[in-house]
């Protein structure tokens, strides 16, 4: 199908969606992206942060991510996180619990990927 993306958003021990997508948004290392049909192929670091993908029938699917990679290349967009959660599987307790716990330990990127999860649950 003419202008959308095949899109894998993958785990580190499952495939968390597969589908079509009419745009990406994730945050990289270099800043914000966003991905539409026929970008340039690209390999990116992701950090911890949330994904965002508009898939072809209207629905919105958002992630909390922590670093990982993502890659475009042919209409094909592949987002590898070790950790990746989508928004109805984040207890928001539990989320905030984690990043008392980041902060208290003087954790940064624990604290980003708690941050994360919150920030998925707002936006939902």
């Amino acid at each position: 199908m003419a202008g959308t993306l095949q899109v894998e958003l993958v785990a580190a021990d499952r495939v968390v969606w597969s589908g079509e997508a009419v745009r990406v948004l994730a945050r990289t290392a270099s800043g914000d992206l966003g991905v539409l049909a026929n970008h340039a192929p690209l390999l990116s670091v992701l950090v911890p942060g949330v994904v965002e993908i508009e898939a072809t029938g209207g629905e919105r699917l958002r992630a909390a991510v922590g670093d990982g990679f993502l890659s475009v290349a042919d209409n094909r967009v592949s987002i590898l996180s070790e950790d990746t959660f989508l928004a109805d599987e984040i207890v928001e307790s539990d989320a905030r619990a984690e990043l008392e716990q980041a902060k208290s330990d003087g954790d940064d990127l624990a604290a980003q990927r708690a941050e994360a999860k919150l920030r998925v649950l707002q936006r939902s």
